[in-house]
């Protein structure tokens, strides 16, 4: 949903990237070898195209060559020559991204971590897991709790996205109100940095204050620093029980302000709490084959609670349900059971799916306000519609204050006006989000969606200090140029 007409211009008449050349070829297969390079094959390649933004369908751009390296040591060959010869390369995990974020925008060498995907070490006295950035993140959940643990570090797409991905965007989820995003659990890094050289960052220790905090940095840097190629997570002692409460109220206000009551009145927090607009619960429901629970439902709460037994679960449960009562629920549904826990939070899980299969045409949001803004800002939303002629979808992350915005298009609009309308339905979006303490992603990162509209919520003096980063990093700006923010003309 970027302005992609302005960025391509940008692309060609600014960046002084060079062609992937025959020779630059042979020598990615002396390293990869020649099973782990693909070159002139456009429907393979084409895979590597695109990453899984909703409603940018148009932001594909082949790779000119895909390497897929088994080390470090051929991953810094490859950056190495990349260096030398002036030529952009995108890395990529999964391709499960929603920002645009691993999607060749300037062509070059597309960087696949998809072999390096072990899990090399489940370390039982440390409570660390060592992974390679390809390693599916349910594989790691899986094996920690074969040992009684759980990795935290939750998204929503945990069955496909990979570790480095999670990294890369310092990646959030249904849990992070209690534990907190990717980056919390991000003890060590093994990383490439663009020009080549291996650096070991932090390891398995918990506290370290020894110079700045590079591990941090790297985390969250969407691929534009560099790549990494091992990663340590703090694991934690898997909670003994784990309950769903479904809890439907009238409208969207009183369900927001059940929140903090909850909080701070049970003086407990919930390991989620997800929120679903009215429209949001009737497609749930619809795809999941299911009635709805009760009529007037116009939004609905979905918390977790978890802890070390039976009765402290109860308790909390019993505590949230007298809150949400006092506040006006509608009624609490409680999924204590493996089956009906699973079941209750599948509603959630596989509402994307459900809004894509409704809605043929339409873009997907990522936007976050102080928690307290939500109502806000869904109020506005009413407006928002009328002024753009579209329908609006709302869900998320109620505790943290992530919403995630499907913006439909209107039934009476054409497809061409819909097109047309994309920046300006953005901006407008991005700035009412601005007003009310927000900003415009706040788990799926900037990437190549998103960079012309970051200027809209950071000042020109945070962009030039995180240029002067980049800059730090990559000097001939050759690592994932296009996300986050346009490059300088003269790097």
């Amino acid at each position: 949903m970027f302005p992609r007409l302005l960025c391509d211009l940008w692309k060609n008449l600014r960046m002084p990237y060079n062609p992937v050349t025959p020779a630059i070829l042979q020598a990615l297969r002396a390293i990869v070898g020649a099973e782990h390079l693909i070159f002139g094959e456009p429907e393979r390649m084409d895979d590597y195209a695109h990453d899984e933004t909703v409603g940018n369908a148009g932001a594909r751009h082949l790779p000119e060559v895909v390497v897929r390296p088994g080390s470090a040591g051929e991953i810094s060959a490859i950056l190495r020559l990349a260096n030398r010869e002036r030529v952009p390369v995108t890395p990529r995990g999964a391709g499960s991204g929603m920002s645009g974020g691993a999607v060749p925008v300037y062509g070059g060498i597309l960087l696949s971590t998809e072999r390096l995907n072990r899990i090399l070490e489940i370390d039982l006295a440390n409570l660390v897991a060592v992974v390679e950035p390809g390693a599916i993140t349910n594989e790691i959940g899986e094996r920690a709790r074969a040992e009684g643990l759980f990795y935290a570090g939750y998204p929503m797409s945990v069955e496909m996205c990979s570790i480095g991905g999670n990294v890369a965007e310092n990646a959030g989820g249904g849990r992070a109100i209690k534990y907190g995003t990717t980056g919390r659990y991000v003890l060590g890094l093994q990383a490439v940095l663009p020009t080549g050289e291996i650096v070991e960052l932090g390891g398995k220790r918990l506290k370290d204050v020894a110079g700045y905090d590079l591990v941090h940095l790297l985390v969250g840097s969407e691929g534009t620093l560099c790549v990494f190629t091992r990663i340590i997570l703090r694991l934690l002692p898997m909670p003994a029980v784990r309950v769903a409460i479904l809890v439907p109220f009238g409208d969207v206000r009183a369900a927001i302000e059940a929140v903090p009551r909850v909080i701070r009145e049970g003086r407990l927090v919930p390991s989620a709490i997800e929120f679903m607009d009215d429209v949001a619960v009737r497609r749930a429901y619809e795809y999941a084959g299911e009635h709805l629970p009760l009529p007037g439902i116009g939004a609905m709460l979905l918390f977790e609670v978890d802890g070390s037994g039976e009765a402290e679960a109860e308790n909390q449960y019993n505590t949230l349900i007298d809150l949400c009562l006092r506040a006006g629920a509608l009624d609490a549904y409680v999924a204590n059971t493996p089956s009906s826990f699973k079941k209750m939070w599948r509603l959630r899980e596989r509402l994307s799916e459900g809004l894509t299969a409704a809605y043929p045409v339409q873009a997907a949001e990522d936007i976050v306000v102080p928690p307290a803004r939500i109502p806000d800002l869904l109020a506005q939303m009413d407006d928002y519609r009328v002024a753009h002629q579209v329908e609006v979808v709302a869900f998320g992350h109620a505790g943290d204050g992530n919403l995630h915005l499907r913006i439909v298009k209107g039934a009476g609009m054409a497809l061409a006006d819909w097109q047309a309308g994309a920046v300006g339905r953005a901006q407008d979006l991005y700035r009412r989000v601005a007003q009310l303490g927000g900003t415009i992603s706040a788990e799926h990162g900037i990437g190549s969606k998103l960079v012309a509209y970051l200027p809209l919520v950071q000042d020109a003096a945070q962009v030039a200090l995180q240029k002067r980063i980049k800059q730090a990093f990559d000097p001939l700006g050759i690592l994932n140029p296009g996300k986050i923010f346009w490059p300088d003309a003269e790097v």
